[in-house]
């Protein structure tokens, strides 16, 4: 199952979330700020301990304060390299991977790529749904993906992205 919801990312309950960072760990977005926050500071120095991670790549902690068992921190942009559609892509095959590594039923992503002058939601929206329908064709877990979203304009705008991706 594939949906999208308004939702606050960081009280969603269930299995896995997905945090947007930088290569050194650091949060890139409101959202990924508040998710950080609310996951608390030993997810935070897990993350820092991890060095620099290479753009793209997805990495796996535990949800600490959060409601969920993990938190999956996916890396969009570099001191070198800058967010891009074809990153947004990449990041987001790599989180379904390794949700599906570890046997995950359900992950929930926030619109990646987005805010601070980066991507808009409709770039975002196709490259993460190229993804997710990339991700399908070889596996088909996680069963749920949730992609959570805080605005009626991005609810629209990933709906119809996403609506013809095989669920």
């Amino acid at each position: 199952m594939i949906r999208v919801v308004r939702e606050v990312l960081e009280l969603w309950e269930g299995e896995c979330v997905v945090r947007a960072a930088r290569s050194d760990g650091a949060s890139i977005t409101p959202v990924a700020r508040r998710v950080e926050t609310a996951a608390g500071p030993d997810v935070r120095r897990r993350v820092e301990a991890m060095g620099e991670l290479p753009v793209g790549s997805a990495v796996l902690t535990p949800g600490g304060e959060l409601p969920v068992r993990f938190l999956l921190h996916v890396v969009l942009q570099s001191a070198q390299e800058p967010v891009t559609a074809a990153v947004v892509q990449r990041a987001t095959g790599n989180a379904l991977a390794r949700a599906a590594d570890f046997g995950m039923a359900e992950v929930a992503l926030p619109p990646l790529g987005t805010h601070a002058g980066n991507l808009q939601a409709e770039e975002s929206a196709r490259s993460m749904g190229a993804a997710i329908a990339e991700h399908r064709v070889r596996n088909p877990t996680p069963d749920s993906i949730t992609i959570v979203v805080e605005s009626d304009y991005e609810l629209d705008v990933f709906e119809r992205a996403l609506a013809g991706v095989p669920s």
